[in-house]
């Protein structure tokens, strides 16, 4: 059972889960206050659904990074600042709002991977 863990929750990078983490936290104080604007208290469900789309949003943002990258392959586009923020905005949204549908597939996937790679050796590097 904790090689399922560390092959799935333990397979993006430290520094990978940690960025988007925060942009996942961001996306959550945006969720509470949305949700408790007006004096309104928060339900249960409201506030578990936060939680949840938090701890999972790398994983959804792993997924949707992923599935873009091999559409759009190694091509650079320029555009102005103010829309390719907005743009990054609504995709962070988006996968938030969707982390708990989206995230099992990337979980999967890198158990997938890691389960793939167990018996290969990194080969050494020449001196």
């Amino acid at each position: 059972m904790h090689t399922v863990f560390s092959k799935t929750f333990g397979g993006l990078s430290g520094q990978y889960y940690f960025r988007h983490l925060f942009f996942s936290l961001c996306m959550a104080v945006l969720a509470f206050f949305a949700q408790t604007r007006g004096g309104a208290s928060i339900t249960i469900g409201g506030l578990l659904f936060i939680v949840i789309n938090t701890l999972l949003y790398p994983y959804a943002r792993f997924v949707y990074e992923s599935v873009v990258g091999f559409i759009m392959g190694d091509n650079v586009f320029y555009v102005r600042a103010s829309i390719m923020l907005f743009v990054k905005f609504v995709t962070m949204t988006i996968c938030w709002s969707l982390a708990l549908v989206v995230a099992p597939i990337g979980l999967g996937f890198l158990y997938y991977h890691h389960s793939k790679n167990e018996g290969e050796q990194p080969p050494s590097q020449a001196l």
